[in-house]
């Protein structure tokens, strides 16, 4: 876990996750430090991140949602790397997450957490030191993200279905360090 990072997500604690070049227009006229990108492909990605990192903004690369871009194969991961201008990507996976991290990627771990099974194997991943910040999906579980946050040194961030301020008080209040949202009403 990179302690820095951490301090910057208490300091930026609303994080907007972009879908498309039209929010990410109003984006990069936010708030927010932190930028999501949820949706790109191959062709446009080193524009866009550069968009991001040009607006002083941090730029995170969700790697499972980029057209083109296949994840099995670690030469996707050092094209981004060599290529881009993100500062960390966001995962589903853990092999992913620990190339990512080998070669100097902030990492985000994705979990959803749909069920027992899905936290028990979210809880363990508190322990790996490859991971710089744990997303929970979805993030209005006040209750989990208490248990997650009390057990777990990597600091949590609570996306998804978060959708006004309540929610992003009762997160917060729960210990979660920070939320993801795509409405820039509530980053705004």
């Amino acid at each position: 876990m990179n302690s820095n990072f951490e301090k910057i997500l208490i300091k930026n604690n609303k994080i907007l996750a972009v879908k498309d070049l039209q929010t990410l227009e109003k984006a990069l006229l936010s708030s927010s430090k932190i930028i999501f990108l949820l949706s790109s492909d191959i062709c446009s990605i080193e524009e866009t991140t550069r968009l991001i990192k040009a607006g002083g903004k941090l730029c995170f690369i969700h790697l499972d949602m980029i057209q083109g871009l296949n994840t099995k194969d670690n030469s996707a991961i050092d094209y981004l790397k060599d290529n881009t201008f993100a500062d960390g990507v966001i995962t589903t996976k853990s092999q992913v997450a620990k190339y990512a991290h080998k070669i100097g990627f902030l990492v985000i771990m994705r979990c959803f957490l749909i069920d027992s099974l899905s936290l028990t194997t979210t809880e363990k991943l508190f322990n790996e030191t490859y991971i710089d910040a744990i997303e929970i999906l979805p993030g209005v579980m006040p209750k989990i993200i208490e248990q997650i946050s009390k057990q777990s040194s990597i600091p949590i961030i609570a996306g998804g279905l978060i959708s006004d301020h309540e929610d992003v008080n009762l997160a917060l209040k729960s210990g979660a360090v920070a939320i993801s949202t795509t409405k820039l009403n509530i980053i705004n």
